[in-house]
C-alpha cells in the first residue's frame, strides 16, 4: 500500500472541510473521488500533498510508511514532485507565463533530482515526447499560450511525471477540455500508470471518467466519506442515497429511461455549508430515504463507514438506514 489515509481533517477558520476520511492505494491502482463541489474532494489532496497553509491537519497520510501529518515542511518538499506529484484542474494557471515548457519541465527534474541543465533539457523534450506532443525539442522552446487545453494537460502531465513519481493526484484534470481531447488524457494517464506502476488518485465530479478509469470509488459527501467500494459495485449496487442520487442524474443513451416527460432526476437542496453544517448525517436534509421514514440517528449521529454491500468489507457505506447487507432497515 503506498498511500494510506487514516481519520483525515483539515479545519479552516471557517469551518471543518474534511472530516474524518479514511482510504487507502496500491500501487498501479486508480482511485477515483467523487463528489459535488465543496464536498472536501480537493482539500483532501492537497493535505497529501502538504500544500495547506492556514488549515489544521490532524490524522495519519502514511506515504509508502512515512508519516506525513507532523513531518517537517522540508521533508515535505522533498517527497512532493519527486515521489508525489499533483496534475492541476487549469494547467494555464498552473504554468508559468513568462517561461518556456521546457524550462519548466527541467526546472522540476534539476530540483530534485540535482542533475545539469543539458541533462534535464534532455528529460523534458523526452517527457513532452512521451506524452505525445509533436515536435517536441521545438515546442520545449515555446509559452504555454502557445498551447491547446488539451496540450497544456499533456505539459502538466509530462512535468508531474517527470521525476518518475510513485503517486501521481489528477485533480479535475479534463473539467475544461471537449470529449475527444478527454479521452485522449485519460488514456493517456492509464497508459503511463500501467507502463510505469503508479498509484493514480483520479478527482472528479464526472461520473463517466470515474467509469472508465478507477478501480475504486470514494464518495465524499459534506467531508466525509459517504461510500467506498469497487468501482464495479459503485455502479452496480450503490447503497448510500447521496450515491444512488449522483447516478441517477448521469444522461443515459437509453431513450425513456429518464422519468418526468425525459427530465434528468436531480437531488433536491443544495452541499452543506462549512459553516453551519447539519447535525448527524449531512446528507439528510436532502435525503429521500429519510424524508420517507425519519429517523432520530440520522439527525443526531454522524454514521460510520460499515460494511452494506455484497463487496463485504470491501464496500463500506455511512448510513443509518441500510443493514449489512444493503437493504433497508
Amino acid at each position: 500500500m503506498i498511500l494510506q489515509v487514516r481519520d483525515l481533517r483539515v479545519s479552516f477558520p471557517a469551518g471543518t472541510a474534511v472530516d474524518g476520511i479514511s482510504f487507502g492505494l496500491e500501487r498501479g491502482r486508480t482511485l477515483g473521488v467523487v463528489g459535488e463541489s465543496g464536498s472536501g474532494k480537493s482539500v483532501s489532496s492537497l493535505a497529501i500533498m502538504g500544500l495547506h497553509r492556514e488549515a489544521a491537519v490532524s490524522g495519519s497520510i502514511v506515504f509508502d510508511g512515512e508519516e506525513l501529518v507532523g513531518a517537517p515542511a522540508s521533508r515535505v518538499r522533498e517527497l512532493r514532485g519527486r515521489r508525489m506529484a499533483m496534475i492541476f484542474q487549469d494547467p494555464l494557471s498552473s504554468l508559468h507565463p513568462f517561461y518556456t515548457v521546457g524550462e519548466q519541465i527541467a526546472e522540476a527534474y534539476r530540483l530534485h533530482l540535482r542533475t545539469s541543465r543539458r541533462v534535464a533539457r534532455e528529460r523534458a523534450v523526452e517527457m513532452l515526447a512521451e506524452v505525445g506532443i509533436p515536435e517536441p525539442r521545438r515546442r520545449a522552446d515555446e509559452y504555454p499560450h502557445h498551447f491547446s487545453g488539451g496540450m497544456r494537460q499533456r505539459v502538466m502531465i509530462a512535468m508531474a511525471l517527470s521525476c518518475e513519481p510513485d503517486l501521481l493526484i489528477a485533480d479535475e484534470p479534463t473539467t475544461a477540455l471537449d470529449v475527444t481531447v478527454q479521452a485522449q488524457i485519460l488514456e493517456l494517464i492509464r497508459k503511463i500508470q500501467e507502463d510505469r506502476a503508479v498509484a493514480v488518485m483520479m478527482i472528479t465530479h464526472d461520473l463517466g471518467v470515474v467509469a472508465r478509469v478507477a478501480d475504486e470509488v470514494l464518495v465524499m459527501y459534506g467531508g466525509r466519506t459517504a461510500e467506498h467500494a469497487p468501482a464495479r459495485e459503485i455502479f452496480r449496487s450503490p447503497r448510500h442515497p447521496y450515491t444512488r442520487g449522483l447516478l441517477a442524474s448521469v444522461l443515459r443513451l437509453t431513450a425513456g429511461e429518464e422519468e418526468d416527460g425525459g427530465r434528468l432526476p436531480a437531488i433536491p437542496g443544495n452541499p452543506p455549508s462549512l459553516l453551519a453544517p447539519p447535525s448527524g448525517c449531512r446528507f439528510h436534509p436532502r435525503c429521500a430515504r429519510y424524508a420517507a421514514a425519519p429517523d432520530d440517528a440520522c439527525v443526531t449521529e454522524a454514521p460510520e463507514p460499515r460494511p452494506a454491500g455484497p463487496g463485504g468489507a470491501t464496500h463500506r457505506t455511512a448510513c443509518h438506514l441500510i443493514d449489512i447487507s444493503g437493504g433497508r432497515r
